[in-house]
C-alpha cells in the first residue's frame, strides 16, 4: 500500500511515468529532457537520469526539492519520516542567512615563486617535488587534475603547492606541504580564513559528495570530493549551506580518530534531511594512505547513518 501511495505522490510531482519492470521512468526535473529518462527504483530507493546523470540514493530528495508543501507532508507521512514538521522553515532560514558570496569573496594570489608541475617536460629542479608525490602514489593525472605546483625559493621554499579555485575560477586558498626534511612546519598555508569550499569550481552538488579531512585524502579518493581542511561543519559554513541548498547526498570518510567530529557532522546534516553515508576507514590513518581499490570497495559498501547509528556513535 505504501509503495502505491509513493508512486501516486511521485506522479503528482514528476508527471506520469513509463513503467519498466521494477523501475519507473519519469521526465527529469533537472535537465528537462523531452523524453522520460530518469529512472526511479522505489525498492532500492534510488533515482538516476540517464541524460544529465542527476542521481541520488534517496527518492525523498526529489519530493523535497520539486514537490509542493502538501506533497512533501504526504511523502513524509507515507515514509514514516519523523521530526520534519519544521524542516522546511529551517531550510528557508539557513539559506536566507547565507552570505552573498560575491560580496564576501575571498581571493588570493599564489606564491610569486610558484611553478607548475603539470608540464610534460620538467626541469631537474622539480625532481625532489616529483619524488615526494610519487612516494605518496600521486600520479601525473592527479597533478594535472589538481593543478599541483611547487616552490624552490621564497616563503614557501621546498613545498608542494595545491591551489583551491572558487566557483569563478579564482584562487581562494592553497595548501603548502613541505617535501624537504629541512622545511618546517610540514604545512605552511596562507594566513587567510579556511571556511571556503575547496575547489568548488570542480564540484557537482547534484551528485553524491564525499567529505574528507585533507587535500591529500581528496586526491587519493578522486571524484566528487572535498577536503574540510581539518575543520568541522556548522550552519554558517558555505560548504554546509551549499549541501543544504542542493540537498546533496554526503559520504563521510574522515580520519579514523575523528569519530566524534564525524558523528557531529552526520547528526547536523541529518537534522536538515540530508542522507549521510559512512565510509569505513578502519585500519588506515586516513584516506590518503588507503589503497585506491580498497577505498573504492569501501565506498561502494558505505553504510547509511540512521538514528540508531547516531545513538551507537554518540559522543560525549
Amino acid at each position: 500500500m505504501s509503495e502505491r501511495k509513493k508512486v501516486k505522490i511521485l506522479k503528482e510531482v514528476l508527471g506520469s511515468p513509463f513503467n519498466s519492470g521494477r523501475e519507473s521512468l519519469f521526465y527529469c526535473p533537472k535537465c528537462k529532457h523531452h523524453k522520460k529518462k530518469m529512472s526511479v527504483n522505489l525498492s532500492k530507493n534510488k533515482f538516476k537520469c540517464w541524460v544529465c546523470d542527476y542521481s541520488g540514493n534517496d527518492v525523498t530528495h526529489l519530493v523535497r526539492r520539486y514537490g509542493t508543501k502538501q506533497q512533501k507532508e504526504e511523502w513524509y507521512e507515507v515514509c514514516d519520516i519523523i521530526d520534519h514538521s519544521d524542516l522546511e522553515l529551517r531550510l528557508n532560514e539557513i539559506l536566507s542567512e547565507a552570505p552573498d558570496t560575491k560580496l564576501d569573496k575571498q581571493k588570493i594570489d599564489l606564491p610569486q615563486e610558484f611553478c607548475t608541475l603539470t608540464s610534460r617536460k620538467l626541469p631537474e629542479s622539480t625532481m625532489p617535488a616529483i619524488s615526494y608525490l610519487r612516494r605518496r602514489d600521486i600520479e601525473r593525472n592527479d597533478v594535472v587534475t589538481w593543478k599541483i605546483g611547487h616552490c624552490t625559493s621564497g616563503l614557501f621554499k621546498d613545498r608542494i603547492i595545491i591551489p583551491s579555485f572558487d566557483v569563478d575560477g579564482d584562487v581562494n586558498y592553497f595548501i603548502a606541504r613541505s617535501y624537504s626534511k629541512t622545511a618546517f612546519p610540514k604545512y605552511k598555508n596562507p594566513n587567510v580564513p579556511k571556511n571556503i569550499i575547496f575547489n568548488e569550481l570542480f564540484l557537482d552538488f547534484a551528485k553524491d559528495l564525499v567529505l574528507v579531512e585533507g587535500v591529500f585524502d581528496a586526491i587519493n579518493a578522486g571524484g566528487n570530493v572535498v577536503p574540510i581542511l581539518g575543520s568541522t561543519l556548522d550552519e554558517k559554513h558555505p560548504l554546509f549551506q551549499k549541501i543544504i541548498e542542493n540537498q546533496t547526498n554526503v559520504y563521510l570518510a574522515l580520519d579514523h580518530d575523528a569519530r566524534k567530529k564525524e558523528t557531529k557532522i552526520a547528526k547536523l546534516l541529518n537534522s536538515y534531511g540530508i542522507s549521510v553515508y559512512k565510509i569505513d576507514t578502519t585500519g588506515y590513518q586516513d584516506v590518503g594512505v588507503m589503497p585506491r581499490d580498497v577505498y573504492a570497495y569501501r565506498k561502494a559498501r558505505a553504510s547509511l547513518f540512521t538514528e540508531t547509528t547516531l545513538l551507537n556513535h554518540r559522543y560525549t
